[in-house]
Parts: C-alpha cells; sequence; structure tokens
C-alpha cells in the first residue's frame, strides 16, 4: 500500500515538473505561439492569458479524462472542441463581466483559446488516456509553463519598449525605450532569444548530467 502511495506521488510531481520546466508547452514544445506573439505586449496581458489558458486546460482535461472511455473515437476531435469551448466561454464572460479593461486588451485572443494547440494536445496526449487526478496536474503545470513563458517574453518586451513593468515606470525620463520592441517583429526576435537560451541552458545540463 506505502510503495503504491509512493509511486503515485512520483508520477504526479513528475508530470507537475514536465508541464512547467523539461516539456514546457512553449520554450521545449515550442506550441502555442500564436498567443505568445500577439499578447506579450505587456507582463498584465501576460497574467490576463495565462491564467485563462490555464483555467481551460484544468477543467477541459478533468472532463475529458472522465468521459475518455465515453467518447467514441471517431468524434474524439469534436468532442474535444465542444468541452474546450464551454471552458473557452466561462473564462470570456468572467473576464468580461469582472475585468472589462482586461477582456478588451486581450480581445479576440481570449476566444481564440478554443483552438490553441496546446490545449488539444494535452486533452489527445494525455487527458484521454490518464486519470482524473493526474489530468488536472498536468493542466495545471502546463499552463504555468504556459504563463511563465509568456511572461517572460513580455516583461522583457514591455520593459524596453516602454520602459515599464505592470505599467510603472523604472527608468527616468531620458529612457529612450525600443518601441519596436512592442510590434511584432520584436515579439518574434525576444521569444526567439528566450527559446535559444532555455534550449542552451537545457543542453548543458543535460550533457552536465551525462559526465
Amino acid at each position: 500500500m506505502k510503495t503504491t502511495v509512493k509511486k503515485n506521488k512520483v508520477s504526479l510531481i513528475g508530470v507537475l515538473l514536465d508541464g512547467i520546466v523539461f516539456k514546457n508547452p512553449v520554450l521545449i514544445q515550442l506550441l502555442g505561439m500564436c498567443p505568445i506573439l500577439a499578447t506579450s505586449t505587456s507582463l498584465e496581458n501576460a497574467f490576463g492569458m495565462g491564467v485563462a489558458v490555464t483555467f481551460v486546460l484544468f477543467f477541459s482535461n478533468i472532463i475529458i479524462s472522465l468521459l475518455r472511455k465515453i467518447i467514441p473515437e471517431k468524434i474524439r476531435i469534436a468532442a474535444y472542441i465542444i468541452i474546450i469551448a464551454g471552458f473557452v466561454s466561462v473564462i470570456d464572460m468572467i473576464l468580461k463581466a469582472y475585468l472589462p479593461s482586461l477582456s478588451s486588451s486581450l480581445g479576440v485572443f481570449i476566444p481564440l483559446i478554443v483552438v490553441n494547440c496546446i490545449i488539444f494536445a494535452r486533452a489527445e496526449s494525455f487527458a484521454s488516456k490518464n486519470g482524473v487526478i493526474p489530468s488536472a496536474v498536468d493542466g495545471i503545470a502546463c499552463g504555468i509553463g504556459f504563463t511563465i513563458a509568456l511572461s517572460i517574453v513580455s516583461a522583457i518586451r514591455e520593459i524596453l519598449g516602454n520602459g515599464t513593468i505592470l505599467g510603472f515606470h523604472i527608468f527616468g525620463e531620458s529612457f529612450q525605450p525600443a518601441t519596436m520592441m512592442l510590434l511584432p517583429f520584436g515579439g518574434f526576435l525576444t521569444l526567439g532569444f528566450v527559446i535559444a537560451l532555455v534550449q542552451f541552458v537545457t543542453d548543458k545540463i543535460g550533457k552536465g548530467g551525462n559526465k
């Protein structure tokens, strides 16, 4: 009995670490690039989008896991879309009701969570093959991993492009912001450098562990 509990704990910790660090959906698996590039102009946007994606990942993973033995194989993708769309509608209404300025800032990218490849990937590769608790942990972990990646890119772009962080000025009046960092080019450039750095570090860690 004790051995079984220990294995489950290790498994859940592994799922958590994979989603956040070792198999980060953005920085390692290179998924969800569109919202990263489009909504990473400020840290506030990053938190809002991160929370929305985490909410949808968590609840859609749970429902898909619960229904995994009931959903017919031939219509599983359609079923996933309906489940995911339901939770996207919920978070969209919550943001419009309680955070209208954030909802307006994120715009169409909240409804587009429905087709976010991170959510479909977790539904197909994990939630449809695992129990409820591991699927819930996977949803939270991947959501946190997505939020961390989005926040890093957003912080860099906001600091360099506006000279602010969460709207607060952190440099003197003489600071000249690089406004190009707030353009699509700046998003591609920042994301590329962040991914390259993460890949370089993980590669070094991997080589060091093999010695």
